[in-house]
C-alpha cells in the first residue's frame, strides 16, 4: 500500500503515510502553455490511497488525472475537503446538482471514498462506491483543551451546527450553545447565545467550515459587548476566502484554529490519525 496525493494536499498526505507506516509516491506536476494540467506519478503499488482536497477547479482536474494515472491499482480515495459539496440542492429548473456531478466524476474507478466533515452527508450516496464520512469535532475539542481556557463556552453560529458544537464540547465536558439572531429593527440585528451567558468567560465559536468569516466576525464584537473575555474561532475546513482571516483578527478573534484538510498557516489539527484509523478499520473488516 502506498499514498499518493494532488498538489495541494501534500502535508496531510505525508502525515497520513507516516501514520500508516508506508511510503508516499512522488508526483510531478506541470502545466502546458495553453493552461492544461499535466502530471506523472512514480511507481505505484497494488493498493493506493489517493489524498486530495478539492479546494479549487485545478485541484479537481488534478484529482481526475491522478485517478486515471493510477488505473490498475486498487484505489481508495480520501477527500479531506470536497468543494461543491455545499451545492447539494436544486432551486430552479436547469440548475445542476453540482455536488452530485463532482461526486459521480471522482467516484469512478475507486473502490472506496472517505470524506471528512462533508457539509451534507447525503452527498455520499452519489459517489458510486462505498463511502463513509468521519468527523474531526473531537480532535478540534482536544486542541481547544490544550489552550487551558477557564470555563469556556463552546458556541455554534446557528442551531444547524449545534450537534457539531456538542461533539467539540465533549472533549472537556464544557457547556455549549448556539447563537440566536434577534431583529431589533429593519436594519439592526443582535446575536447572543440562545440559553447561556458569555459574560466573564472565553468563547470558542465552532463550525465545520469558515468561509468568509462574516457571521463570526460580527458575533465576536457582540460577544465582547456581552462580557466575553476572549473569543476564538475553530473549524475543520479553513476556506478563509475573501480576506476572512484578516476580518476575523480585526474583529478581535484571539486565534483562528482549523485542520489540515485545507493546508493553511492556522492548521493546528491534523486529520491524518483519524483517516488512518478509518482506513485500517475498513481494511480489517
Amino acid at each position: 500500500m502506498k499514498v499518493i496525493c494532488t498538489e495541494k494536499s501534500q502535508i496531510l498526505a505525508t502525515r497520513l503515510a507516516k501514520a500508516l507506516k508506508t511510503t508516499i509516491v512522488n508526483v510531478k506536476y506541470s502545466r502546458f502553455p495553453d493552461g492544461e494540467l499535466y502530471l506523472i506519478a512514480g511507481e505505484l503499488d497494488d493498493e493506493t490511497i489517493i489524498v486530495s482536497s478539492v479546494i479549487d477547479n485545478d485541484a479537481l482536474v488534478q484529482l481526475l488525472l491522478l485517478i486515471d494515472a493510477c488505473e490498475g491499482s486498487d484505489l481508495r480515495l480520501v477527500i479531506p475537503y470536497m468543494g461543491y459539496a455545499r451545492q447539494d440542492k436544486q432551486f430552479r429548473q436547469g440548475e445542476p446538482l453540482s455536488a452530485r456531478a463532482v461526486a459521480r466524476a471522482i467516484g469512478r474507478g475507486v473502490s472506496e471514498c472517505i470524506t471528512v466533515n462533508i457539509h451534507e452527508p447525503d452527498v455520499l450516496r452519489f459517489f458510486g462506491a462505498p463511502s463513509r464520512n468521519i468527523s474531526l469535532a473531537r480532535d478540534i475539542g482536544a486542541y481547544v483543551k490544550t489552550l487551558n481556557l477557564k470555563n469556556p463556552l463552546i458556541l455554534a453560529p446557528d442551531d444547524g451546527a449545534l450537534a457539531f458544537a456538542g461533539q467539540v464540547a465533549s472533549a472537556g465536558e464544557w457547556e455549549y450553545d448556539h447563537l440566536e439572531k434577534t431583529r431589533l429593527s429593519g436594519e439592526q440585528v443582535t446575536m447572543a447565545p440562545k440559553a447561556l451567558s458569555a459574560a466573564s468567560r472565553p468563547v470558542v465559536i465552532v463550525d465545520d467550515i469558515i468561509s468568509t468569516g462574516g457571521t463570526i466576525a460580527t458575533a465576536a464584537g457582540m460577544l465582547y459587548a456581552q462580557g466575553a473575555t476572549d473569543v476564538f474561532a475553530a473549524c475543520v475546513h479553513g476556506v478563509l476566502t475573501g480576506g476572512a482571516y484578516v476580518r476575523l483578527v480585526e474583529a478581535g478573534i484571539r486565534d483562528v484554529i482549523c485542520s489540515d484538510t485545507i493546508e493553511r498557516g492556522c492548521s493546528r489539527v491534523s486529520a491524518a490519525d483519524q483517516i488512518a484509523h478509518t482506513l485500517q478499520t475498513c481494511t480489517n473488516r
